[in-house]
């Protein structure tokens, strides 16, 4: 177990995501006196945050988050498709973390976030937020003094008719709570894991899962999770051989936890139940809201140094059961979906899972199209969408959550970060990059109300460009060879070869080279030594650097 180095009294926290659930953490770190700043890609959020917490800052960038020597705590509260990268951004800058869950999309990269901290000496702290609840704590407490005796079986049943989201499915968006909590009750990891599904919404997004569980001493477990019922249920319900506990969340303080002394009496060989009425327990002297409680539980890990009851290695195995559960949903796909019984059935350029014998790697929560063309070793993420009549060349890298098409063309060796779209009217030349969350538009004044495709305008980009995070790329213009675009730059014009552009309107400020470096004063790039001059659209290379340099500078 690592011991964190002890905070400074005076480090404060930094919280990333200021939207649905990361509004309340920004109200309990601001209670509890530590919130510094918040980091949100959407002005208006940030806008309203400054207002009802006065002396906070704001940022829509990670960066400005991670140069802030104040800031030894970030809370990450983005949709999951996020977590790893930040949490791990923040983990090299020293950052002790706090991770909504889950942990990350994958074992393999929550297991990178586990071993950085270790790495660093850094708290990584889960959002397993039960653990912290007071009637969770008191149902611990009873279980442990025998209270229902010996534990038999645990279900759960987490469903609402809420907030639905499409970057992750109803398993990976509900069930890590129940998950934790029942690999916390038993003690044990399960030695069977079954999960059955039903898509309703979405062909490929489970809306409603159950997932069985089997314990080496005997403990069966199920989670029955769910966004399409009609009111919300909470309810976990522990079973003893000597009396049953049950834990529901939506009840008010005073009967959220009921302790059934229920027994099972043999005679002459028939079970017979013995009923007794249920007795609440009063948690009410010891009420803390569990958000409050989890976020006090972060600042003390941090401070002591002691591994908290949600570290990065208990959201690791609760982790590694959401995977086996995801393979056992996929494995009972049927062959033809129901959602295309009826309709001509699509299908894929490539198969959903694993590579092919072109090297193409399709993550299997991703939706590829009819008459789309994925080039050799392309390898496209977790719930990303190709359109119809889409191409996409050699060795590109198609990030989380991205929608391409339809009808648009990707040159070989572009990288597409998470969260972007690339409509209709755009093409991507060579070697184009495409930061987290940038923007690209088709139609200059789009209506709701008024179809414009026919008023579509050309977006091209050209080969080598870069489009810095968050920035937003008006349609109609042309980016150039090599042309970098900054960080939540928005482009209201064409921009020359290997030109450098920032800001809101985007402005010329500089010159980079093809590796990526300023130029100096002389257009001359003082890393790898190329040289340029003055060309029509911008610049161009007049003295390239030798062949043995090249390959020292690539191997650095």
């Amino acid at each position: 177990m690592h011991k964190p180095k002890q905070i400074r009294k005076e480090a404060y926290i930094a919280v990333v995501g200021g939207g649905y659930w990361g509004k309340n953490l920004i109200r309990n770190f601001h209670q509890l006196g530590v919130l510094k700043i918040v980091c949100d890609q959407d002005e208006r959020t940030c806008r309203a945050l400054m207002k009802e917490y006065p002396g906070i800052d704001t940022t829509p960038v990670l960066e400005d988050v991670l140069k802030n020597n104040d800031v030894q705590g970030v809370v990450v509260a983005t949709p999951a498709a996020l977590h790893y990268e930040i949490a791990n951004k923040a983990l090299l800058a020293g950052r002790h973390i706090f991770v909504e869950k889950p942990l990350s999309l994958n074992y393999r990269d929550g297991e990178k976030l586990v071993l950085l901290a270790h790495e660093r000496k850094r708290t990584l702290f889960v959002g397993h937020i039960l653990h912290y609840h007071p009637a969770v704590v008191k149902l611990k407490e009873m279980i442990r003094k025998g209270t229902i005796g010996r534990l038999q079986y645990i279900y759960s049943r987490r469903l609402s008719l809420g907030k639905i989201r499409r970057e992750e499915n109803i398993l990976w968006s509900f069930a890590p709570h129940d998950i934790s909590l029942i690999l916390g009750l038993t003690g044990e990891e399960p030695s069977y894991v079954d999960a059955v599904g039903n898509n309703f919404l979405h062909a490929r997004i489970p809306d409603v899962t159950m997932t069985n569980l089997k314990f080496p001493s005997g403990i069966g477990a199920h989670i029955f999770v769910s966004w399409l019922n009609p009111f919300k249920e909470q309810r976990l319900i522990v079973v003893g051989d000597r009396g049953m506990i049950v834990f529901d969340d939506t009840q008010p303080v005073n009967q959220k936890l009921v302790h059934y002394p229920h027994e099972i009496h043999w005679h002459n060989g028939t079970p017979v139940p013995e009923k007794a009425e249920g007795i609440p327990i009063d948690i009410s002297d010891h009420w803390e809201e569990p958000l409050r409680s989890e976020c006090q539980a972060f600042l003390d890990s941090m401070r002591t140094g002691v591994s908290p009851i949600t570290s990065g290695e208990e959201g690791l195995r609760v982790l590694h059961i959401l995977e086996i559960c995801q393979r056992s949903l996929e494995e009972k796909e049927p062959t033809i979906p129901r959602a295309e019984l009826s309709t001509p059935p699509v299908i894929p350029a490539v198969i959903p899972g694993g590579p092919t014998p072109d090297g193409v790697f399709v993550h299997p929560t991703a939706v590829i199209d009819n008459n789309v063309t994925i080039g050799k070793g392309t390898k496209i993420w977790h719930f990303s969408h190709i359109l119809p009549h889409s191409e996409i060349g050699e060795k590109c890298t198609i990030g989380q959550n991205v929608v391409i098409g339809p009808d648009v063309t990707i040159g070989s060796n572009c990288k597409i970060q998470n969260n972007v779209s690339v409509y209709k009217g755009v093409i991507l030349e060579e070697g184009v990059f495409c930061g987290p969350s940038m923007v690209f538009t088709n139609i200059y004044n789009p209506r709701a109300e008024i179809s414009k495709m026919d008023q579509v305008r050309s977006t091209l980009v050209k080969r080598g460009a870069t489009l810095g995070a968050n920035c937003t790329i008006v349609c109609g213009n042309t980016i150039g060879r090599y042309a970098f675009i900054g960080a939540g730059a928005v482009v209201t014009e064409d921009v020359a070869d290997y030109a450098l552009v920032a800001g809101n309107p985007a402005r010329h400020i500089g010159w980079v080279c093809e590796c990526g470096e300023r130029l100096d004063v002389k257009k001359a790039c003082t890393v790898c030594g190329k040289k340029y001059r003055k060309a029509a659209k911008g610049l161009r290379v007049c003295s390239s650097i030798s062949k043995d340099k090249q390959e020292s500078f690539n191997k650095n």
